[in-house]
């Protein structure tokens, strides 16, 4: 058992977007981050080559991602931490965290989802898990993952930030779930909206999920939605983000000032020049030797 407070987990799951690209996005994440005093742990995951045809319960790779969130399950409750930082991998290495986190603190944990998408998408919608994860913590979407949560969950204490277009399902849970949102043009200029909601709600003990798909295409490349070998049009059914590294940042650090930081997740990194000047040294003579 770990005495520090901070658990670093290094996640490379890529079963619950099914995409080649999780994995290095997720080594490069811990890589670039600022190192500090926290052990950092890798969550074994299944290797990656290609995208996975499987399919159980309608969900890809279900079983996988089940014993990957088991041995996440496993690492937490060994080093038992107060903090948790995630590099993902898509957004499902966030459950165990969260739930963790959540019961650590008798279920008054606030959750800020800083995505352009709400994840709380069902298998009857869809088939990747990624998009099902914050429902599964909740207590909804997958009823397979949400049964792994002993904890749900107050949806009070969860808060969209820089969400998009949301489905007829999706605007259904929120709905009915009374959880509030702020769309990127309302956090432009300041994050007002968000620092009410953490002092009407009185959370003082906060996770940020951050999707870097939150961030605009356009300036960020390392997305999903900037893929340079697909054809734009191809992305121009699904919401994209519209905010920037500066908002992003701002909103994150304004929020250290009014409560106490316990989780930060980092998901969705899609570095697409890395990943194809690494399978063109794949080719090159001497390097393996």
């Amino acid at each position: 058992m770990s005495s520090n407070q901070t658990l670093r987990l290094l996640m490379p799951q890529w079963q619950g977007g099914n995409h080649h690209a999780y994995p290095l996005g997720a080594r490069l994440l811990e890589w670039l981050a600022p190192k500090g005093n926290s052990p950092t742990v890798e969550v074994p995951v299944k290797p990656c080559k290609a995208p996975s045809p499987l399919r159980e319960n309608g969900i890809v790779e279900q079983n996988a991602l089940l014993a990957q969130l088991q041995e996440c399950e496993k690492i937490i409750k060994h080093h038992k931490p107060k903090k948790i930082v995630v590099f993902g991998g898509d957004c499902m290495v966030e459950q165990a965290p969260i739930s963790y986190l959540n019961q650590l603190y008798d279920g008054n944990l606030g959750v800020l989802w800083m995505d352009a998408h709400p994840d709380v998408t069902t298998p009857k919608e869809f088939h990747h898990e990624h998009a099902m994860v914050l429902g599964n913590l909740l207590g909804e979407g997958d009823p397979v993952f949400a049964a792994k949560v002993p904890v749900k969950l107050n949806p009070n204490k969860v808060m969209f930030g820089g969400l998009q277009k949301t489905t007829e399902q999706e605007t259904e849970v929120i709905q009915r779930l009374g959880m509030r949102h702020a769309s990127p043009a309302d956090l432009a200029h300041d994050s007002s909206v968000i620092l009410d909601w953490i002092k009407e709600e009185e959370i003082t003990k906060l996770f940020i999920h951050i999707d870097l798909d939150v961030l605009d295409a356009s300036l960020f490349r390392s997305l999903l939605f900037a893929d340079p070998t697909k054809d734009p049009s191809a992305f121009y059914h699904f919401p994209q983000g519209e905010m920037n590294l500066s908002q992003l940042a701002r909103v994150v650090q304004d929020t250290t000032l009014v409560t106490n930081i316990v989780g930060l997740g980092i998901t969705e990194h899609m570095p697409w020049d890395a990943i194809h000047l690494q399978n063109m040294l794949k080719d090159f003579p001497l390097l393996s030797d």
